[in-house]
């Protein structure tokens, strides 16, 4: 039987490191800014859909939507007593490194049936300048077949806070933005999982140019 929403301790788990850890750095180390919040259903199935250019990403999309977002994450993760229970309270879920997409979809698929909202990077990898280049049609294909909406969000700033000899994120200002829900493909026919593909790749980048 399906769920409303995420289970209640997830949340609880999700609201604990939102307020003790994320959203104060977020706030105040990276002088965050977040606009549409407004826009995300806080119940039910939701594909969230985003550019991707840091490691700090996912915890910042799931602190600015306001629920948790559960992604995938490499199974080694899975092998560490303690640490395993918290990421899956948290949401995450196991993909073994080439096993290819089957794996991601079903797990994401059961998720969606649970009432959560999964993450998708839209062009499944970190880019260079945040900006999206070569969307993948995964996250619409997932849409399509949990026929739950997409919300397609915009990190801005975050492609520059790794800086490659340093352990210490640095001090950037990020902004986020968040967009109107779209609808799910009517099919899984290629023709209409490119074309959501693409309305997304689109808003995505529109919201990026918007900078700061």
């Amino acid at each position: 039987m399906s769920r409303n929403r995420e289970p209640f301790v997830s949340l609880l788990l999700y609201r604990a490191f939102k307020y003790s850890v994320v959203n104060p750095m977020l706030r105040g180390y990276f002088r965050g800014r977040i606009y549409g919040a407004e826009n995300i259903p806080q119940n039910g199935p939701l594909v969230i859909v985003s550019n991707h250019a840091s490691n700090f990403d996912p915890p910042i999309v799931s602190n600015c939507v306001r629920r948790p977002v559960s992604y995938m994450a490499k199974e080694e993760l899975f092998k560490v007593p303690v640490l395993k229970q918290a990421i899956q309270l948290y949401g995450a879920y196991p993909v073994s490194r080439g096993s290819g997409d089957r794996n991601a979809i079903r797990k994401a698929l059961e998720y969606l049936k649970d009432g959560w909202a999964v993450g998708i990077f839209l062009q499944g990898t970190r880019t260079q300048d945040g900006r999206i280049t070569d969307p993948k049609k995964g996250a619409a294909l997932i849409a399509a077949k949990a026929q739950a909406p997409l919300i397609p969000v915009c990190l801005w700033g975050t492609q520059d806070i790794e800086q490659k000899g340093s352990t210490i994120p640095q001090r950037v200002p990020v902004t986020v933005r968040i967009g109107e829900l779209i609808s799910p493909p009517t099919s899984t026919a290629k023709e209409d999982l490119e074309a959501v593909t693409q309305k997304c790749a689109v808003e995505i980048n529109k919201m990026h140019n918007l900078g700061r």
